[in-house]
């Protein structure tokens, strides 16, 4: 079983593949990064979640519904997380964007590209991400970048990493439409185009949070058909 207690500089894989395993692991461990391995879905209140930088997630386990386990991490941490999926499981790939993962990659992946993925996805778990100012204020809207938190109406949003940096970044743009692409570079690092699927996603899951905390949270995040994203000042 993962090791219990807090180390920042830690990472997750759950994969049966010990081929795919092996290749991840010896991957992260490149990037300066100690790994725990399972070959298999674990009871999730039996896993401390918030120890880890990142979970590296297989959604084809033998014994476990990787999506309905992504779902259960969602709600017990924030805990940024990469599924690991074959290239005919689109399906799957939805259907984990909405159980709250933050990214993916599909079999058979290159070391280079999964690579770029755990940086990314690291980065975004481990640090704030470099607004020009400390608070970001839009109306009810207070983001502290440099603290990682938000607050909308006073009430403190719970956040992922992803959404954290999704909400700053169209916060410091208030007023201005930001593509798709725009925020694929900005906050998921693709600096070529990625998929778009991530964004909407992400997008969606940040309204809920935004509609729990305050009912004019609802229609924050303005979508421009057919250009992308807004939070009007």
């Amino acid at each position: 079983m993962p090791s219990t207690h807090p180390m920042t500089q830690r990472v997750l894989i759950i994969e049966d593949d010990p081929l795919v395993r092996t290749l991840a692991r010896d991957v992260l461990v490149a990037e300066g990064l100690q790994v725990d391995e399972l070959a298999d879905g674990p009871e999730p209140a039996s896993v401390g979640w918030d120890d880890y930088l990142a979970v590296m997630l297989d959604l084809g386990l033998p014994s476990a519904d990787g999506v309905e386990l992504c779902r259960q991490i969602r709600a017990r941490s924030n805990v940024p997380v990469v599924m690991i999926t074959g290239r005919d499981h689109d399906d799957d790939v939805v259907n984990g964007l909405d159980a709250g993962a933050d990214d993916y990659v599909t079999k058979p992946f290159s070391s280079s590209v999964l690579g770029a993925r755990v940086r990314a996805v690291t980065r975004r778990g481990a640090a704030p991400h470099g607004g020009t100012q400390d608070l970001l204020r839009v109306g009810e809207l207070v983001v502290d970048e440099l603290g990682a938190r938000a607050f909308l109406a006073s009430v403190e949003l719970a956040l992922s990493p992803t959404e954290m940096s999704l909400l700053a970044c169209l916060a410091r743009h208030a007023g201005r439409v930001l593509s798709r692409q725009d925020l694929l570079e900005q906050v998921w690092g693709y600096d070529y185009l990625g998929d778009s699927r991530l964004v909407d996603m992400a997008v969606l899951r940040l309204r809920q949070k935004l509609r729990e905390a305050t009912p004019d949270g609802d229609g924050l995040v303005v979508t421009v058909r057919g250009e992308g994203y807004r939070i009007d000042r």
